[in-house]
């Protein structure tokens, strides 16, 4: 008798017997370490790009990690709204978050809005922020009071006839939404 029949006998005879005959894959599940909220907002911070525009020498190729999220020096040129520098996160007192609540920094980092009423620059992804989990986003906010803080005072920010003095990058807006031209040097 063939191989195939063989099985194919013992398979009808285990089905007649009552027995169920099933294909079963064994998995492992892995799980991650238990998170505290502290070290969840660190991830979601790195996660997020936020070290990119609130990180002193970013943009210049050389992140000052020393000043994490302590500001950057490079302003973002918005053509008719002016120009904004990414601020301090940290939770210095003078130059940075400190006295901001846990609440005041996420309503921030959700809905764009400051706690003195003034909006944050269009270019702070605040929408994309906005659809975190209230987990997460209390875990960002945890984060940003735990860190060091950082005393460093961002320029800024420059209204649309201000002149800016730090060095900017000038966004460029769409096809056909004509951006006004470059400044001339004096």
């Amino acid at each position: 008798m063939r191989a195939s029949a063989i099985l194919g006998v013992v398979g009808l005879a285990l089905l007649a017997a009552g027995c169920e005959v099933s294909n079963t894959t064994t998995t492992t599940t892995t799980t991650e370490p238990a998170q505290s909220p502290v070290e969840r907002g660190q991830y979601l911070v790195s996660f997020g790009g936020c070290v990119d525009c609130h990180t002193p020498g970013y943009f210049f190729g050389m992140p000052d990690m020393s000043r994490l999220l302590g500001g950057s020096e490079v302003g973002f040129e918005i053509p008719g709204l002016g120009v904004f520098h990414g601020p301090n996160l940290t939770p210095d007192m003078e130059t940075g978050l400190g006295s901001w609540t846990e609440e005041q920094i996420i309503t921030a980092f959700t809905t764009g809005k400051r706690p003195d009423g003034r909006e944050l620059a269009p270019i702070m992804p605040w929408r994309a922020f906005a659809n975190l989990t209230p987990a997460d986003k209390t875990a960002i906010a945890a984060f940003l009071k735990s860190m060091p803080p950082v005393s460093n005072k961002v320029p800024g920010p420059f209204g649309p006839n201000d002149t800016a003095t730090a060095f900017v990058m000038r966004i460029v807006p769409p096809p056909g939404a004509g951006a006004p031209p470059a400044p001339t040097a004096p």
